[in-house]
């Protein structure tokens, strides 16, 4: 295919982007578009996957049929049969007439099923049939029917890991694959950040009838180094926040970084020497470790936070009454506005009081300090089952992971990315804590 070609199919279809893994996507797409094979895009959410099922379906025999798109993720497992295959009067509660299903209703057409990954077991074996034989059964019936229509798979996971976890079927996975296309992200087109930036730009000024927002060379550069997780329609988002609230239209790299997120990815420590994942083991390890510290960094931060209210409330008393509760439980506050721990088992206080602080108490009196002494020595005596019961990492992960399921409705995927671990981490998880009932 000529670079001409594929410019016309940018032009008709509103692609923007010159990055080569982006033309190979689309000549890839123009080329298998007159066949009838079945294709499986893969790219990450936001990405642009559905513009490529409609190039496919725009440029094959079938582009006078029907072309519908289907969120598989979006539709209750309860329901989804009933939507995709149709389903006869009676059949469950609430069927009050017979309906036709989407692959009844597309014959000749096209089915984009995006989310393929979020499809139930059981509905993936009647898809597997619709490939394979062209028929379907209808919920409630036994009357076996016909259809001609041309399947378009996406997803946003790694199909290969849920074929191995259990959740999607191997053969249907070779079967959806006969043609894969992969969209490459928006961190990795490029130049084509800036392009899709003018073209938002444009767009919105249009709309909210504004002059369009212009960068300098600082921004672009700023622009071109942020990773875009949410990909073009992140980046769709960014422009249009700018478009409203900007007062001057000419945006240094100084400005823009308020509307990038600072946190572009995780913050949590790493041990030297990890460098990226590049396995599957090393992607579980490291989110196991995700998992750990988030634990720990939210008991810690609960307990400064603690702390401080504690001593505010201190603050607030009378100064012989603010004295004596300070002293009570002086060891709560060894790590607040103190010096740097020298190694010694003793209480870490200021060389001299800091009147800038506002947790300062100018009455505490300084001849007090050998109590402190003392009661920092009675906090070194404390048993340490308190200790370890509280700083269980394993009961309080079991605790994370339950908490999460039942906030989700045991969906497993929300559960996981609330976690922030991956599906594969928490069925291993599930498993080791006896929890796969759930």
């Amino acid at each position: 295919m000529t670079p001409s070609e594929i410019q016309s199919i940018k032009q008709r279809f509103g692609i923007i982007g010159n990055a080569p893994s982006l033309n190979y996507a689309i000549q890839v797409a123009a080329q298998v578009a007159p066949t009838d094979m079945t294709v499986l895009i893969t790219g990450e959410s936001g990405s642009g996957k559905e513009s490529f099922s409609k190039i496919i379906h725009a440029l094959s025999p079938r582009k006078h049929g029907q072309f519908i798109a289907i969120n598989c993720g979006a539709i209750p497992e309860g329901t989804i049969d009933s939507e995709l295959f149709g389903h006869e009067k009676g059949s469950f509660t609430g069927a009050n007439e017979a309906r036709k299903g989407y692959f009844e209703v597309t014959n000749g057409g096209t089915i984009f099923l995006d989310e393929i990954g979020e499809m139930p077991l059981g509905t993936q074996a009647r898809l597997l049939r619709v490939l394979e034989n062209g028929e379907f059964i209808r919920v409630g019936s036994s009357k076996i029917q016909k259809t001609d229509v041309r399947v378009v798979a996406a997803t946003n996971v790694n199909l290969l890991d849920a074929v191995r976890e259990g959740r999607f079927r191997e053969d249907l996975y070779y079967r959806l694959n006969t043609v894969p296309i992969t969209v490459p992200p928006l961190r990795e087109r490029g130049d084509d950040i800036y392009l899709l930036f003018r073209k938002f730009a444009t767009d919105f000024a249009e709309r909210y009838h504004v002059k369009p927002i212009s960068l300098p060379p600082d921004a672009v550069v700023e622009l071109q180094r942020f990773r875009f997780p949410g990909n073009i329609r992140q980046l769709k988002n960014i422009a249009e926040q700018m478009s409203v609230l900007e007062t001057e239209r000419e945006v240094d790299a100084n400005r823009l970084r308020q509307y990038l997120p600072a946190q572009q990815s995780s913050s949590l420590p790493m041990l030297l020497g990890s460098g990226s994942t590049g396995d599957g083991a090393g992607n579980s390890a490291y989110s196991e470790r995700d998992l750990l510290y988030k634990v720990l960094f939210d008991m810690r931060r609960d307990m400064t936070d603690l702390k401080k209210l504690v001593l505010d409330l201190a603050a607030g008393q009378r100064p012989a009454e603010a004295q004596e509760l300070l002293r009570q439980n002086s060891h709560l506050f060894t790590n607040l506005n103190v010096a740097p721990y020298d190694g010694n088992p003793r209480l870490n206080r200021p060389a001299a009081p800091d009147t800038s602080s506002e947790y300062f108490i100018p009455d505490l009196a300084v001849d007090e300090a050998a109590d402190f002494e003392d009661e920092a020595q009675r906090v070194e005596d404390i048993p340490h089952e308190t200790e370890e019961e509280t700083l269980s990492l394993e009961a309080k992960e079991k605790e994370m992971i339950m908490k999460a399921l039942k906030k989700h409705h045991n969906k497993r995927k929300y559960a996981a990315h609330d976690l922030g671990i991956s599906e594969r981490t928490l069925y291993r998880k599930l498993k080791q804590y006896d929890l796969e009932q759930l």
